[in-house]
């Protein structure tokens, strides 16, 4: 659990949402989450002799990064968003519209 859940401020917000969130109508909620990866894939480990050092060949310079976003509503996944980079503020902003 966040450390800040014991703060009094973060507890005094959090007990006030307990009380709201009964009034809440579940099928008004949606949540927003991003992912993403890479397609760096290149081994971060590997086995080599004792006192030998460990060689391996990894492809440099080309990789990109795909990232998804989705809403999830009461028991749905909706409008969900495939985009060649990273999320920034506006492409967040221009999923949200």
């Amino acid at each position: 659990m966040a450390s800040e859940r014991d703060r009094p401020d973060v507890a005094r917000r959090r007990a006030q949402w307990v009380k709201y969130w009964g009034r809440i109508d579940p099928s008004c909620l949606i949540f927003i989450d991003e992912t993403r990866t890479k397609t760096k894939m290149a081994s971060l480990c590997g086995w080599g002799s004792r006192g030998t050092r460990l060689l391996g060949k990894v492809l440099h310079g080309y990789w990109k990064i795909t990232a998804f976003l989705a809403a999830l509503r009461h028991g749905r996944l909706v409008a969900p968003c495939l985009l060649d980079g990273p999320t920034n503020g506006e492409s967040f902003e221009l999923y949200v519209e």
